[in-house]
């Protein structure tokens, strides 16, 4: 299917925000969307309060990398055309302008539904994660499980620190929760996955937060997985130690080779939840809803892949894309390995089994996801190289002032209306 149609209709939710900000330099792209067809002109016209007397600095960067025009224009209270320029290729196009210490980024894409992954796909794919599979599947699955206590009077719901067996180097540990009474085949799944790191509180697995969607419609089975096996609730210090030595740079672990790479492990986790979560008698055999940001929306999309029986994912600036990007002149995806490690023919032959761009290929699942059009962690020419290989339903966020981090004001209270709500009112409404 063509993203075009709903690329405008995510965006149409919030651009008439972008030309009428409140600040001192605002851009103006003659596409609403900021969303172009190849050989369709790019036009961007800028604006300077009246008090700014410093000239207007502009930098034109396509995929994230490569500055393609840098200019400055005499301070001006009217309208200035600082880019007008076609593609005949699919790109992303950032305008920076800066003006002082005023400054203003917004994003752009060409074709964005056209992208594919810079890297082929191995010709064994299959076989290797059939294999996987396989291996998970011979292991008997056990699981650990001690209560976690919850506030005196709440005895509709159970939370448990819980920890399952994977071949993998670390076990799967985090928080499971669930309703005490629900009837058989009555409640979806919700799987939570979290962003890169060891220490911080977005890295670990939380309680609460199971708690909170387990309560959600009618009541789910959650299970908030931390990334790294870690064991749940320790002291600071646990943490610390982990990130400085064996967690190190995990995301550079092992990239010479399929079987040592840090990914295979984290995805063998990532299964052998839903494997949990599957044979509890409560699940209602057709929503497996997987949620996650940065690092946790790559995990999102790679369970989407691998196992067929998730039916809808949300993910948020999804890292862990077309890794092999750069090898087609852009920028990949986080943690960006061949520019961080070097294009060796053993880097190269190891990382395709593990890139969402190949994982995604032939997914049903119905995939929500933004996408920061001037992100530099996870470049959105990353995230649509993999989404579009996925044949389910899509919809798609396209933002065009999000970096990697959430939206700042003066665009956040926009962002908080419109794409945030939007993609709350999805996960609502699918746990109906």
């Amino acid at each position: 299917m063509s993203l075009r149609k709903p690329l405008i209709v995510a965006i149409s939710l919030f651009c008439f925000f972008l030309a009428g900000q409140a600040q001192k330099i605002n851009l103006e792209f003659n596409s609403p969307n900021h969303i172009y067809r190849k050989g369709e002109a790019i036009v961007v016209k800028a604006r300077m309060d009246s008090s700014l007397k410093d000239s207007l600095h502009v930098k034109i960067v396509k995929n994230n990398t490569q500055v393609i025009r840098e200019q400055s224009f005499a301070a001006s209270s009217g309208e200035i055309i600082v880019f007008n320029r076609s593609f005949g290729e699919s790109c992303s196009v950032i305008v920076k302008a800066s003006s002082g210490d005023e400054k203003i980024s917004l994003g752009a894409l060409v074709a964005p539904q056209a992208l594919k992954p810079g890297a082929p796909r191995p010709s064994d794919f299959k076989a290797y994660w059939d294999t996987q599979k396989k291996q998970l599947a011979e292991l008997p699955l056990k699981a650990n499980m001690a209560k976690v206590e919850l506030p005196e009077g709440n005895t509709s719901y159970a939370c448990f620190d819980t920890e399952l067996n994977c071949p993998g180097p670390k076990p799967a540990r985090g928080y499971f929760a669930k309703p005490t009474s629900a009837k058989a085949h009555s409640l979806p799944i919700v799987l939570l996955v979290h962003a890169a790191g060891v220490k911080g509180s977005w890295c670990r697995s939380n309680a609460a937060e199971a708690m909170r969607y387990a309560q959600m419609g009618r009541g789910a089975l959650c299970f908030d997985l931390n990334a790294h096996g870690m064991l749940n609730g320790q002291p600071d210090e646990y943490y610390d130690n982990l990130e400085q030595g064996e967690l190190k740079e995990y995301w550079l672990h092992g990239v010479e080779n399929r079987d040592s790479i840090y990914f295979r492990g984290m995805y063998l986790r990532l299964l052998r939840t839903l494997d949990f979560l599957t044979q509890q008698p409560e699940w209602d055999g057709k929503r497996i809803l997987v949620i996650g940001e940065s690092q946790g929306g790559g995990q999102a999309l790679a369970a989407a892949g691998l196992d067929k029986r998730v039916s809808a994912v949300v993910a948020t600036v999804p890292a862990m894309c077309d890794w092999g990007g750069v090898i087609a002149g852009r920028k990949s995806g986080w943690p960006q390995p061949m520019e961080s490690k070097g294009n060796t023919p053993e880097i190269r032959q190891t990382l395709p089994y593990f890139d969402t761009a190949q994982i995604l290929k032939g997914s049903k699942a119905t995939l929500v996801v933004e996408v920061g059009l001037i992100d530099g962690t996870c470049p959105s020419t990353s995230i649509y190289a993999a989404i579009n290989q996925a044949k389910g339903k899509k919809i798609i966020y396209p933002v065009p002032y999000r970096s990697h981090p959430w939206p700042e004001e003066p665009f956040r209270k926009n962002w908080d209306q419109t794409v945030s709500a939007a993609k709350n009112a999805f996960i609502e409404t699918y746990l109906k």
